[in-house]
């Protein structure tokens, strides 16, 4: 079986959607799509996003973005602009995206891989960047293979014996996941932060338990543009050109 994984789409709809297309036209033809959650935040098209999501994703987790706009979580936890515009979202979303966030877990499982936005040990916030730090994460993880966003950066972990390597991503990077415990992370669609502004995705086969990291190219300028219309804090539109 093979899954197209997705996080941390955060209201992009042009990554989105060449996301989507992209998957579509790659020859791979996954059998299901998964979301690793954050849906909405950030950007200025969330009810396109989730609906696109909900109509296509087989599973969806819920991220903090999505959390803290339906209510669940403080607001305080986040940065002045990241506080901006999860006040903006939830002031225009419409009730179908409402219902569709209300309804969201920030873990899941699928064919023996488990879900986690953030971490195994923390699925709401923590960022896996650090080996020691994954080592922890991976040692404590129920699941072999893990999957998990919220850091957008596009990486893995994997602990084979005493020995725990990890390191970044970059597209057209094969992973051969038979043995040990992995814990990877797909990179986000809408807001890469790991230096390439490419909307980034992974493609895994549960049955040669193989995942392979891919990017996209996308109008960035639509969705900043969009950003900007909305009254958003200009950073969050700039950042999108860098890639941070």
């Amino acid at each position: 079986m093979r899954a197209a994984i997705i996080s941390d789409i955060h209201s992009n709809l042009p990554a989105l959607v060449a996301v989507l297309s992209d998957i579509e036209t790659s020859g791979v033809t996954p059998d299901e799509l998964w979301c690793l959650g954050d849906i909405v935040g950030y950007g200025a098209t969330p009810d396109a996003c989730a609906a696109l999501t909900d109509n296509l994703a087989d599973v969806c987790l819920a991220g903090n973005h999505d959390l803290v706009i339906r209510g669940d979580l403080d607001i305080s936890h986040f940065t002045m602009a990241a506080g901006e515009a999860a006040r903006w979202t939830a002031e225009h979303i419409s009730d179908r995206t409402r219902a569709f966030l209300d309804r969201l877990k920030p873990v899941g499982q699928r064919r023996e891989a488990g879900l986690y936005h953030a971490s195994p040990r923390d699925p709401i916030w923590e960022y896996v960047l650090a080996i020691d730090q994954a080592e922890e994460c991976l040692s404590a993880q129920q699941e072999r293979v893990c999957l998990i966003g919220h850091s957008h950066v596009a990486c893995y972990f994997q602990k084979n014996g005493r020995r725990t390597d990890g390191a970044l991503a970059p597209p057209g990077t094969v992973l051969e996941m038979r043995d040990g415990k992995w814990l990877v992370n797909p990179g986000s669609v809408g807001q890469p932060r790991d230096g390439d502004p490419r909307a980034s995705y992974l493609i895994l086969d549960t049955d040669a338990w193989t995942a392979s990291f891919h990017r996209v190219e996308y109008p960035i300028d639509l969705a900043a543009r969009a950003i900007v219309d909305a009254d958003l804090p200009r950073q969050l539109a700039d950042r999108l050109y860098v890639g941070q």
